[in-house]
């Protein structure tokens, strides 16, 4: 997984300036938090569900970054909340699966 993280992360690099000039963006998306999805249930079980976000937050990120000027938003490696914040998002408990529960960081994200 770091592996695949670090390989991203040069991809992101590499092609986004590769294709800067032809206005096709490449940045990275990382959860700041874990997220429910089947591989951290698996995981953690219930008790780690209960301490992550929805997927829709990433989902909603993506979105907002996708949505940005091409040829200025690239190369760039976003945190889902931090972009949420920039989009205008005042409350990021939605996107928790239990509201008020202590989020845990994601693995490879410092908090």
């Amino acid at each position: 997984y770091t592996m695949a993280k670090y390989g991203m992360s040069m991809c992101v690099l590499g092609m986004a300036e590769e294709f800067r000039d032809s206005g096709v963006a490449f940045n990275a998306l990382w959860p700041r938090t874990t997220i429910a999805t089947a591989a951290v249930n698996m995981l953690g079980g219930d008790d780690m569900m209960k301490a992550s976000r929805k997927p829709d937050i990433m989902a909603d990120a993506a979105h907002w970054i996708l949505t940005q000027d091409s040829r200025t938003t690239t190369g760039n490696f976003f945190i889902d909340d931090e972009v949420m914040v920039q989009a205008g998002v005042t409350d990021l408990e939605q996107y928790a699966v239990v509201k008020g529960a202590k989020l845990l960081p994601d693995f490879f994200v410092e908090p």
